[in-house]
């Protein structure tokens, strides 16, 4: 049965349906499951990925290259999926390259955290008291000269380090110091710089929206992302172990926070996704961070809930269209599938326990189920890399149960030995859902 908007789709101009070469600068390989989609739409894809230790991830999937550079003329199209590369978009842009990515604006909102929240600042949006450090022991004096609940954020090169920022509890301060401490110990000066920022208890949640060079394009992605390895929050910070999220039209958040960045996005000619995470409660919102490129695994649920095809859409936004994404009703969930030693780094581990394990499929169908650090050898999926991040499994549905349902109900299709993953992604919508409808942010 054909969906409800093929007839929509079918009157798109040529433009947008006609087969396109799209290169992809990947730094670890992240956008396997985006470029191997548009390859099944019938666009010519060539993947590139910069990290040595990720060169394995997509073959057999897609066609890589080792040099990106080289294939810059083939390409109609470049997609740049993390931030560092923003001054290399922005010089493809100058020479007339369609290219979906960052720019150096962009990229030191997300890299570097004082001046992500100075130009919030700036933009008349409302934020959380914080101070930057280069010294444990400065930020300890100031933890004990100003009790209070704090966050640990380590900013530039270590903040990719998850497990490294600490959500204190104590109101004062007495588990950031002993944090502090242990870091001083056990990093030293090879830290470099971080945050402490000011607590507030509330509904952590973020919006993005898609950027055409102009203007936001409609609607609007609100996620509640699942940090932490156990169910419940418990355990270590994995950066994301899952998410659930719905599309909108339009949000009281977004309005307050991102929509305000709108000029100067455009005068940047940023294109891209740019998404703000947030903790919002009874007397208002309060940003925490931005994120000026695809979200992981906010793209591959982002992806689920998108109808029309991936490769037509980024076009679009690279080449400053106006439209609207074209999204199902309802909400989308994803857990990942994880495995030894993830989310620690140990490359013994991993080859013993995980490296060219084999994924199983109970029955053929591998709808919902998204390749992430794999290759390809006679048609079995096979995890590379050395993250052990496996696979990510999606459901969608219009109410929340629903989605989560038919997720968790694909991954009892999968056989992975030794595999992991979160059995509560999208529990925490009930509470969150009552909360933020009585502050009026829904």
């Amino acid at each position: 049965m054909e969906p409800k908007n093929s007839q929509k789709l079918a009157k798109k101009p040529l433009l947008n349906t006609l087969a396109k070469n799209i290169l992809f600068v990947s730094r670890w390989g992240e956008t396997l499951d985006l470029a191997y989609a548009m390859q099944q739409e019938g666009h010519k894809i060539k993947f590139y990925i910069e990290d040595k230790a990720s060169k394995e991830i997509g073959y057999g999937f897609v066609p890589k290259v080792s040099d990106w550079n080289k294939h810059q003329d083939w390409a109609d199209l470049l997609i740049f999926d993390y931030t560092g590369y923003g001054a290399i978009c922005q010089s493809l842009r100058a020479k007339g390259k369609l290219v979906f990515g960052g720019t150096p604006y962009t990229d030191k909102l997300e890299l570097d955290r004082d001046f992500g929240q100075e130009e919030l600042k700036k933009h008349k949006v409302k934020t959380l008291p914080y101070k930057d450090f280069d010294s444990f022991q400065d930020a300890i004096n100031y933890v004990r000269k100003h009790p209070n609940a704090y966050v640990i954020k380590p900013s530039g090169a270590t903040q990719e380090y998850k497990q490294l920022l600490f959500v204190g509890s104590d109101d004062e301060g007495l588990d950031v110091i002993r944090v502090l401490q242990a870091y001083e110990k056990s990093w030293g000066n090879s830290f470099g710089n971080f945050q402490l920022q000011r607590k507030v208890k509330g509904v952590e949640i973020s919006v993005s929206a898609y950027f055409n060079g102009h203007e936001f394009i409609y609607p609007i992605n609100v996620t509640f992302e699942h940090k932490k390895l156990f169910p419940k929050e418990l355990g270590v910070s994995t950066g994301e172990m899952g998410s659930s999220m719905f599309w909108t039209k339009d949000s009281p958040i977004f309005d307050a926070t991102l929509k305000k960045f709108e000029t100067t996005l455009a005068a940047e000619s940023f294109v891209g996704q740019l998404d703000i995470n947030c903790i919002v409660n009874g007397s208002g919102i309060y940003p925490l961070e931005f994120t000026a490129r695809f979200g992981y695994p906010q793209i591959y649920i982002q992806k689920a809930g998108i109808v029309e095809p991936l490769g037509a859409l980024f076009f679009k936004l690279a080449s400053g269209q106006s439209f609207k994404i074209q999204v199902k009703k309802g909400f989308q969930v994803g857990a990942y599938m994880a495995v030894p030693p993830f989310p620690f780094d140990d490359k013994k581990t991993f080859k013993l326990f995980s490296k060219d394990s084999v994924i199983v499929f109970k029955r053929p169908q591998k709808e919902g189920i998204h390749p992430i650090h794999l290759k390809k050898i006679n048609e079995e999926w096979l995890i590379t890399g050395n993250t052990g991040i496996a696979i990510l499994v999606t459901g969608t549905g219009l109410s929340m149960k629903d989605a989560q349902k038919l997720m968790y109900h694909r991954i009892q299709n999968v056989i992975i030995n030794n595999a992991y993953y979160r059995t509560d992604i999208g529990d925490r919508w009930a509470e969150d859902f009552d909360k933020l409808w009585a502050w009026e942010l829904l």
